[in-house]
């Protein structure tokens, strides 16, 4: 993996860094001097990189404002969850014409209620794998075991007029194993039953884009961030390494 790999390149006395076989070795310094942009081929040690743990590189880019922001954990997504379980599912939003509801009670001693919207295809429901629900009043737990069933899963709450979205610092969307986020500064939430015309669609394909492009979400891209510091005889270098 990429980390023991730094690591053994750190261990190597001189490391080559860059291919270009074509061109000669330039030294840092000259490197240091020349304006950008240039391409050269180097041979240096490398010193430190950061982060020093692989996940802590691991970013949320905006493409549109070109911000970065930190992951958030999965502590923050429980918390904002339990925020949201304190208000109570509104049943005047329940059975629409393009989704079907169910609530139940859990058998903890809180007793919470947990109401789940199907999306329905031409008045039918679709196989799990191919099926959109919205979820209120999860935990994380719950969530979770949702995702590894159906193919997509939105965390939401009641308005009186419609649901909507939690806080965009928790993920706005999840597939599987993988959670999409939203940008604050450039999103601009409209209502669930944006979705609507998705579910109406001859086969609905509930791809992450579409479904933050019909929430007025600006969708946010995993990216990984790393600094690498490089050194010869003649100077050190700093390299930035961003990729998506």
């Amino acid at each position: 993996d990429l980390e023991s790999h730094l690591q053994r390149c750190q261990q190597l006395p001189v490391t080559v860094l860059t291919d270009h076989q074509d061109l000669n070795n330039t030294e840092l310094k000259t490197v240091l001097n020349s304006m950008a942009p240039q391409q050269y081929r180097i041979r240096a040690k490398l010193r430190t990189y950061k982060p020093q743990k692989l996940y802590q590189s691991i970013k949320l880019h905006c493409s549109k404002c070109n911000s970065l922001q930190e992951v958030p954990d999965g502590d923050d997504f429980d918390f904002i969850l339990q925020g949201s379980a304190i208000t109570a599912s509104n049943p005047e939003l329940h059975n629409t014409s393009w989704y079907d509801s169910v609530t139940w009670t859990t058998q903890d001693q809180k007793e919470r209620k947990i109401t789940i919207h199907f999306v329905k295809h031409d008045e039918m429901l679709q196989q799990p794998e191919d099926t959109l629900l919205m979820i209120e009043g999860g935990t994380l737990k719950e969530v979770r075991k949702l995702t590894k069933r159906f193919k997509c899963v939105i965390p939401v709450r009641s308005t009186e007029e419609d649901l909507e979205l939690l806080d965009l610092s928790a993920p706005f969307l999840l597939q599987g194993n993988i959670k999409y986020y939203g940008c604050k500064q450039c999103s601009t939430p409209k209502p669930i039953k944006s979705l609507s015309s998705i579910a109406a669609e001859q086969r609905p394909s509930w791809e992450p884009t579409e479904i933050a492009q019909a929430l007025g979400i600006e969708l946010l891209q995993y990216a990984l961030i790393m600094k690498f510091t490089l050194v010869d005889a003649t100077g050190a270098l700093n390299a930035y390494l961003l990729d998506y």
